[in-house]
């Protein structure tokens, strides 16, 4: 099971960024978003309605601490990853992240506090240069799935993509 931890939502500035992660999350094999900072009806709207519509299982979350969160799924055994440009290199390190079963993978927004580093099993860098959670996420996922997370299929989904090689083919249900 992999859930998503996504730090600091700030409705004025973050509300696509943190759709995007929530979308990614989604779509990549993630289980649920749970969001901290700010809470966002809208957002969690914006993803509920994603999910009833191309299907799910996946679900969106608010919390008021990410340390009680973080505490939380250390209780339950969760490996925590934390994605950071100041990590070890994911090709050194997802052999050891993929034999785990459960997983919270942290994704920052605002500066992160020191103590998520120290709170982590693993700090993982996508690359060492600077880039947004929402592509950190999409790399960290496909590289824990190798690549299968593409074929996923999702329950209940009201609309479906035929792939074409031109135009658009949607197969819309009720």
């Amino acid at each position: 099971m992999i859930h998503v931890l996504r730090l600091g939502h700030r409705i004025a500035r973050d509300h696509r960024i943190s759709t995007h992660c929530g979308l990614v999350a989604r779509a990549f094999g993630a289980h649920k978003i749970i969001y901290t900072g700010e809470k966002d009806v809208h957002l969690e709207d914006s993803i509920k309605n994603v999910v009833k519509n191309w299907g799910g299982p996946f679900e969106i979350e608010y919390s008021d601490s990410w340390k009680k969160i973080m505490g939380i799924y250390k209780k339950k055994n969760f490996c925590i990853v934390h994605l950071t440009m100041y990590g070890l290199p994911i090709k050194k390190e997802i052999s050891k992240i993929r034999k785990k079963r459960d997983l919270l993978v942290v994704i920052g927004g605002e500066k992160v506090p020191s103590e998520v580093y120290h709170t982590s099993d693993f700090n993982i860098s996508i690359t060492n240069q600077p880039h947004s959670e929402v592509a950190a996420l999409a790399v960290f996922l496909h590289e824990f799935f190798k690549g299968k997370e593409l074929e996923k299929k999702f329950k209940k989904a009201r609309i479906k993509i035929i792939p074409q090689k031109t135009g658009k083919l949607l197969l819309k249900t009720r």
